[in-house]
């Protein structure tokens, strides 16, 4: 399943002070805020974004697991981004059960995509498989 997704952007500059909050060299928090932002419109309610180590987390309310967007830059590029959907599997176990959330994961994969393919200034769209 198609989870990730790299990009490239001038328009999700690091703030000043957000290196003190995540670790050195590490930023998105534009970025999570705009997904934050956005996502609603296609029918997400999110909650608080939230920081660690490597980025930002966009935590989509979900009542049967949890669900969110991670949201990072990457070194490779100044202006490189990766989104990355958590879980990333095709089913989770919780309580003994198999639970199939390819249906939550790929309309949040849609939303994304045209979150992104809508913002010209949002280039490089290229979606990575993860392991399913």
């Amino acid at each position: 399943m198609k989870t990730q997704v790299e990009f490239r952007s001038s328009i999700f500059p690091p703030y000043d002070d957000e290196e003190e909050i995540i670790n050195p060299g590490r930023y998105g928090k534009r970025l999570a805020e705009y997904i934050h932002v956005h996502l609603p419109k296609y029918g997400f309610e999110v909650e608080d974004i939230y920081s660690e180590d490597w980025g930002w987390g966009v935590p989509i309310k979900n009542d049967k697991f949890s669900l969110w967007v991670g949201c990072g830059n990457q070194d490779e590029f100044e202006d490189g981004f990766l989104c990355f959907i958590e879980p990333s599997k095709l089913y989770i176990k919780k309580l003994f059960k198999k639970i199939d959330i390819s249906e939550i994961v790929t309309k949040l994969v849609e939303a994304l995509e045209s979150i992104f393919l809508s913002e010209k200034d949002i280039t490089g769209i290229n979606w990575l498989e993860t392991n399913t």
